[in-house]
């Protein structure tokens, strides 16, 4: 399925060059790998820069509040899990305001995938310092610069066991590209990391970034955990992209759900008639 079938007319409002554009091509290209036709696929995003996403790309989307896309997100692939859902939004969004929901996916393991844009800022918001901001850097609201320590949530994600963690670079479409497809095809949470240098609020360039990331090989083995989380805590003059950690795969949130129902997913049950409910509230009066 070529990429440009997957093109919605929608006027793009990203600043010219921004770096979101590299991010949005390699979502297009994964989805046109895995021929997954648009009518199957759901593009879920919160608030912000990078949860416009969905709005450049054909297939269903739903927009919700800042910092909820995971629990909605989650919703939707237990009610129709014959859907490939995709979280892509920032890291204020995921990391901030969805980090409450972030921590408990890593726990439920929905067979979901999360594209974090990490920007180390709140773009949309004109600058101001996200979860992910280095210590000291100053930023339109830190005119002083950043007190507080940087979330290191890739860390984070391997020491909870989180399915399938990875750093990917918006500079590398074909390379992100890969990194989605493996992410789409692990059965259980996924959380992509994506380097995406911020051309107007951010302090570094793109070439900052090109100059100082490194791609994992073959040495790296992601089933070892104590090896991924050294690479996650790596400073910031060598930074690893790829797949970082991978764990065995286990039950997905929801799969014991369709136990119940005889396999079928709940967006295909038929309503409950007025009858069956009054029944169902009766049981919780008790």
């Amino acid at each position: 399925m070529p990429s440009e079938t997957r093109r919605r007319d929608v006027e793009n409002q990203w600043c010219p060059g921004c770096s979101n554009f590299g991010i949005l091509a390699a979502v297009k290209k994964s989805l046109a790998l895995l021929e997954i036709a648009p009518r199957d696929v759901c593009l879920v995003s919160g608030i912000g820069q990078a949860a416009k996403l969905p709005h450049y790309v054909s297939g269903n989307v739903f927009n919700g509040l800042h910092g909820r896309a995971i629990p909605a997100a989650t919703g939707i692939k237990v009610a129709n899990p014959n859907l490939t859902v995709l979280v892509t939004t920032g890291d204020g969004d995921a990391y901030g305001e969805g980090g409450n929901h972030l921590l408990h996916a890593m726990r439920r393991n929905p067979d979901i995938t999360l594209v974090v844009h990490n920007n180390e800022l709140y773009a949309l918001t004109k600058g101001q310092g996200s979860p992910t901001t280095p210590l000291g850097e100053r930023t339109r609201l830190q005119f002083s610069g950043v007190e507080e320590e940087p979330m290191n949530i890739l860390a984070v994600a391997i020491a909870q066991d989180c399915g399938f963690v990875a750093r990917g670079f918006a500079g590398d479409i074909d390379h992100l590209a890969y990194l989605l497809v493996r992410a789409v095809r692990h059965r259980g949470f996924s959380l992509i990391d994506v380097i995406q240098p911020c051309i107007t609020w951010g302090p570094r360039p793109v070439s900052w970034y090109k100059e100082r990331v490194r791609k994992l090989d073959g040495a790296h083995d992601p089933r070892d955990r104590t090896a991924a989380l050294r690479l996650a805590l790596e400073a910031k003059e060598q930074i690893p992209i790829g797949v970082l950690y991978e764990a065995a795969e286990r039950a997905a949130f929801g799969e014991r759900y369709r136990i119940r129902t005889e396999g079928r997913p709940l967006a295909a049950l038929p309503p409950l008639n007025e009858k069956e409910v009054l029944a169902r509230l009766e049981r919780f009066k008790r």
